[in-house]
């Protein structure tokens, strides 16, 4: 068998976007994916670990930044198996950087993006890094080229797949958070990521070793998790004659949530206990932040594991019971299912603890979760990214271990005047163009608000979010008479008003019929009937006109306004 070569080095991302490598997403990897929620969250940390001090950037601690997984000989050309979202986001966060800070060090932020022709070493002029081919042209034109930002900003761009979209809204996201930064802070950031972040860089000739590297930096099967560690540890301080009692006590935990649910019930035990995002790692913080501070194997198992085990088998199942107050436990449940549909966990910390306080006070736990329901939505609507969810929830849990009066204004479980202004602005723009999970959450809200229906009834159904007035009406169709300006299209066919679901996939075609027809043949089911009350409010107008569309705006608003008292 041959022998393969595998390197691992360190390099700065200034060594990185060098002519050492040139990067290519090869057309077997997944698109990319990263959201403004990760985008977000880089530029948070790397703005967090910066500070604010005043020491010299070459002085600063280096901040690592991970690993990713090429193959590369020993020329430049590097496929990359595994880190593309990461080396996308910092071409964006470079590039962005460069439209933002003086001149003078513009040119070294373009030759980390873009290599010159090389003709002694036989190396064509070409951009340091290429995404998957059906995205390259788009990346080169409007983000790696020295202008294209400037260009991004001003173009409307439409028919832009998924990747390209998040590309431009990752791209204006760091334009808008670091154009409010001073100028010299943003000097500062650009000079310290490229020279004190760094990448462990793995890399391998050959396609299948590269595959096996990637697996074992990512396994996720069952070899030995910290909880498998802890629970050696934890127990092995126990008296040597009561271990196979609490032995038993954290393994019934343990099976009742399955293994990876008992693992982020550590993470979230964790979490109440140390109040902050991991700055190590889980298995160290558990150590430091719970463990230390019970300092009382039992007490752990007893007191804190079981009890939260049990609070997060709850939440996560929706499964709170009373018997007294049967109806009460049904409009809890209904709380956590909505919950549980949305795109965090982070909520889920605050809740166990409110939860494990007052378990057998059903009234006093549903104020609660319509209170948590509430700013769970807005926070999640408002594109609150990790860091501030973290934050808030961390501010609730406080207030919750204090036995701080939840209902009062200044209250981290209540949302303040702006909060409250910027979750209905959100709802009153182009909802259409919002992120699709935000979107769908407040769509399926809103529509089992209107039908008073249970959350159970949108678990496994299709859902489709269609535009009543089409976002591309053709010329000769009726709706270029009732919306015959572009203005007054553009203004409506993205909001609200205008928006409905079906349970079934998106047809193309229908979705140009005139209103007639659409509601015959494209809203209905075969009974005539639509399966969302957002749809049969459609059905039951007879014409779809400017005024239809406002009025129908202003009273969904109204409703969500109500519902979540905004």
């Amino acid at each position: 068998m041959a022998k393969v070569e595998i390197k691992g080095e360190q390099h700065t991302i200034g060594e990185v976007f060098s002519e050492r490598f040139a990067f290519s997403v090869p057309p077997y990897q997944r698109p990319y994916a990263w959201t403004t929620e990760h985008a977000g969250e880089l530029l948070d940390d790397l703005l967090g670990y910066l500070g604010t001090s005043d020491d010299a950037v070459e002085d600063l601690s280096p901040y690592f930044l991970g690993s990713i997984v090429l193959i590369k000989s020993e020329r430049p050309d590097a496929q990359i198996v595994d880190g593309q979202q990461r080396l996308i986001t910092l071409t964006i966060l470079l590039a962005t950087l460069r439209a933002l800070i003086p001149p003078s060090f513009t040119e070294g932020i373009t030759r980390r993006l873009y290599a010159p022709a090389d003709p002694l070493n036989n190396l064509p002029a070409r951009y340091r890094l290429r995404p998957k081919d059906r995205d390259a042209l788009f990346f080169q034109e409007y983000i790696q080229s020295e202008h294209g930002i400037v260009h991004l900003r001003a173009a409307l761009l439409r028919n832009l797949n998924d990747s390209q979209r998040n590309m431009r809204e990752n791209t204006l996201y760091y334009l808008r958070t670091l154009g409010d930064l001073p100028e010299a802070q943003r000097i500062r950031l650009t000079q310290f990521i490229v020279t004190r972040c760094l990448l462990v860089v793995v890399s391998t000739p050959d396609l299948s070793s590269a595959y096996r590297i990637f697996s074992v930096l990512n396994d996720r099967g069952l070899d030995l998790s910290y909880a498998d560690i802890l629970k050696a540890e934890i127990i092995g301080q126990i008296a040597e004659h009561e271990q196979r009692e609490y032995t038993s006590r954290w393994e019934d935990t343990e099976e009742a949530l399955g293994r990876g649910a008992f693992d982020q019930l550590l993470t979230h035990i964790r979490m109440i206990y140390r109040k902050n995002k991991p700055m190590g790692t889980i298995l160290d913080e558990f150590r430091a932040y719970v463990v230390a501070t019970i300092n009382d194997s039992r007490r752990l198992i007893d007191d804190v594991l079981r009890p939260y085990g049990d609070a997060f088998y709850v939440l996560s199942n929706a499964r709170y019971e009373s018997a007294e107050q049967p109806e009460v436990a049904g409009r809890i449940n209904a709380l956590l299912r909505w919950l549980n549909r949305l795109d965090n966990i982070d909520w889920i910390p605050p809740a166990m603890v409110y939860l494990r306080s007052y378990p057998d006070a059903p009234d006093r736990l549903e104020r609660f979760f319509i209170g948590l329901e509430r700013l769970a939505a807005s926070l999640t609507i408002r594109r609150q990214f990790i860091n501030k969810r973290i934050q808030r929830y961390n501010r609730l849990l406080a207030a919750i271990e204090c036995g701080a009066d939840l209902s009062l204004a200044s209250s981290p479980m209540q949302l303040n005047a702006e909060e409250r202004e910027a979750t209905l602005g959100a709802l009153s723009g182009d909802l259409y163009l919002m992120a699709a999970m935000p979107r769908q959450y407040a769509l399926l809200r809103l529509d089992s608000s209107l039908a008073q229906a249970d959350s159970t009834l949108y678990a496994h159904r299709t859902l489709t979010v269609e535009h009543v007035l089409p976002r591309n009406p053709p010329p000769e169709s009726e709706w270029m008479t009732v919306f015959p300006t572009l203005e007054e299209r553009a203004r409506w066919v993205h909001r609200l008003g205008n928006l409905v679901l079906l349970s079934r996939a998106k047809n193309m075609q229908a979705s140009n019929y005139d209103f007639a027809r659409k509601k015959t043949i494209y809203f209905s089911s075969r009974n005539g009937v639509a399966a969302f009350a957002l749809t049969t409010q459609v059905l039951q107008e007879q014409e779809w006109t400017p005024q239809v569309v406002e009025r129908r705006q202003e009273a969904l608003i109204n409703h969500l306004k109500q519902l979540w008292r905004l």
